[in-house]
């Protein structure tokens, strides 16, 4: 079961070791929404571990498209009684009356397989599911809605080398790759007009490039491939030069912001999530997978569907200071995490070599 494994609990450790009011979920219900993707599970993981090594009662409900993969991903939880799984889709209008006191609404096609061959459905997602899950808030009550956003909403605009929460670059919205960019500006806006008109504490979380275990196999993101083909032994393969500057995160660091948004963030704020020690290049990230996995790196051509949903933005490097002066602060650097992901990945798979060899 991953939960239990010994490597991911000592990042469930790390996330929680912080100074945060955790108290306030006493006896409340929490929603996530995507549960199944990686930054969103992680957080529920994270959730169940602070009550059951905290000693703080809270309700934990996760909402999800797919049951086979959900009652899989969590089988850890399903015989606890705080823990429900809610199974439909986030543009489906909600047949319940749950009051959820915080919201994390992680749900989202995001990834460049969905972009091309799914557009329609991508803006439906983020623009009608936040909307549903807004008014949803609006009906019943709530205290936090965290929006997970992207950190390509900032476009592109040459004069800016690092984006801070106020920046802002051009889109073309003429092109159907910026399906995913442009609802999810929407879906900021619909946010902080829920809370201008309505009264809705709206936060957005704008991620860097987050990596982590496990990934989903069908997730077309480059950094999810790259962890794949490392966990499976086999070469790393790179279908661009990779020469796009990015701004990186390991997902257990991403955890821990969004537990620093919700709890200490500011109504109707956005927070940009990044590692500032790694901003690299895609090629600099996948040589380092390549060097950790002890496999080569190698070069293909990539197909016409795997073109069209490539982003259109050349470098993307965040400024996190506005989240750091909350308190946060990362806690692995490039290279421990990516041998953190290799021994999580190795233990599951009972791999007796590589990094796994030598614990």
């Amino acid at each position: 079961m991953f939960y239990y494994n010994k490597f991911y609990q000592e990042d469930l450790k790390k996330i929680l070791n912080i100074d945060l009011p955790f108290e306030n979920f006493k006896n409340k219900n929490i929603l996530v929404t995507g549960a199944n993707g990686l930054i969103a599970s992680c957080l529920v993981d994270a959730l169940v571990y602070l009550r059951e090594n905290k000693s703080i009662s809270f309700n934990i409900y996760i909402l999800c498209r797919n049951k086979v993969k959900a009652e899989n991903r969590f089988k850890s939880f399903l015989n606890k009684d705080f823990f429900k799984i809610i199974i439909q889709d986030v543009t489906e209008d909600y047949n319940m009356n749950i009051k959820f006191d915080y919201i994390i609404h992680a749900a989202s096609n995001a990834h460049p397989i969905a972009f091309s061959k799914d557009p329609v459905g991508v803006i439906n997602a983020n623009v009608l599911g936040t909307l549903k899950l807004l008014e949803y808030a609006r009906k019943y009550g709530n205290e936090k809605f965290l929006f997970v956003s992207s950190s390509e909403v900032y476009g592109e605009n040459s004069l800016v080398e690092t984006y801070s929460e106020d920046d802002y670059g051009k889109l073309n919205s003429m092109t159907f790759r910026n399906c995913y960019t442009e609802s999810k500006k929407m879906a900021e806006t619909i946010g902080v007009s829920y809370k201008e008109e309505y009264g809705i504490n709206f936060l957005s979380a704008r991620p860097a490039y987050i990596y982590g275990a496990p990934m989903l196999e069908e997730n077309s993101r480059a950094n999810e491939q790259f962890l794949r083909l490392g966990r499976d032994k086999k070469d790393i393969v790179m279908k661009s030069e990779g020469k796009q500057i990015r701004s990186y995160c390991y997902v257990a660091d991403c955890v821990s912001a969004f537990l620093y948004i919700i709890l200490k963030g500011k109504n109707g704020e956005a927070y940009n999530i990044a590692n500032k020690n790694q901003n690299i290049s895609i090629r600099e990230f996948a040589e380092k997978i390549a060097e950790k996995a002890k496999v080569n790196l190698i070069f293909d051509l990539p197909t016409e569907i795997e073109k069209k949903g490539y982003g259109l933005i050349k470098n993307t490097i965040l400024d996190a200071k506005k989240l750091e002066d909350l308190g946060w602060q990362t806690k692995y650097s490039l290279d421990s995490a990516i041998e953190q992901i290799f021994k999580i990945l190795w233990l599951l798979k009972g791999i007796k070599n590589g990094l796994h060899n030598n614990q």
